[in-house]
């Protein structure tokens, strides 16, 4: 997906100036687009605004400037989460009869402040009630190690991503191991983090009171750099 290059290595690649982040996108999207039809990791893309964000990148490493963290790293979030212009289905049929969302999650837009790339939406268990992803509408999500077998779930998706090598980065929900299961089952890092620690603004609810949500990654390395990159604060969650 980045060439055999961990997401933290694209990173540091692009702010170097050795690979461009559109070209590092680029190879990403061809990535899923060979892969996605079997393991069925996806159910929305965004790979204009992906493009966008990236060459957004490769023109501040042109004017000089010190790039942020996650510049140009590819990443995509459980379809709970919402990203602007995009219906948040929340794995539901019914759910597509929204509005579409007026503005990114707050997480999403910490995200793109670290410079990572939102190349789409991912699949999980309906309401993120189950622990298998094997959703009604948009079919079930398989296990990229072996596709006889479940990605776990509910934010299935998330993991399978990783493990596809689709992409290196990727936002789950936890409400009771539905980041730990996929992260075990797909064998990808995973973090329920402290409650509290990141906003929950901007995402559908499955329990407020012991909702979690977090990241998930291609190395430890990664996921500690994206949780930083996201947590802090947020009177209005």
């Amino acid at each position: 997906m980045t060439g055999a290059l961990s997401g933290l290595g694209l990173a540091g690649a692009i702010a170097r100036g050795e690979r461009r982040a559109v070209d590092g996108v680029d190879a990403c999207i061809a990535r899923i687009q060979a892969t996605d039809a079997r393991v069925n990791a996806f159910t929305a893309f965004t790979f204009d605004r992906a493009r966008a964000e990236a060459a957004a990148i490769d023109a501040r490493r042109a004017r000089g400037e010190t790039l942020p963290p996650l510049a140009g790293v590819p990443y995509a979030v459980k379809n709970l989460f919402d990203i602007e212009g995009e219906v948040t289905i929340a794995g539901s049929k019914i759910n597509r009869a929204h509005p579409k969302a007026a503005a990114d999650a707050v997480l999403v837009q910490r995200l793109r402040d670290a410079g990572a790339v939102l190349v789409g939406a991912l699949n999980m268990d309906e309401y993120a009630y189950g622990f298998t992803t094997e959703n009604s509408h948009a079919g079930a999500c398989h296990n990229p190690h072996d596709l006889s077998r479940s990605a776990g779930g509910s934010s299935g998706g998330s993991g399978a991503a990783i493990a596809a090598g689709q992409v290196p980065l990727t936002l789950g929900s936890d409400t009771n191991g539905s980041i730990r299961v996929p992260s075990s089952f797909c064998g990808v890092w995973g973090l329920k983090p402290t409650f509290g620690r990141l906003s929950r603004r901007g995402s559908y609810p499955f329990v407020h009171s012991i909702d979690h949500l977090g990241p998930l990654a291609d190395s430890v390395e990664l996921l500690a750099a994206s949780y930083d990159a996201m947590q802090g604060p947020d009177p209005l969650d």
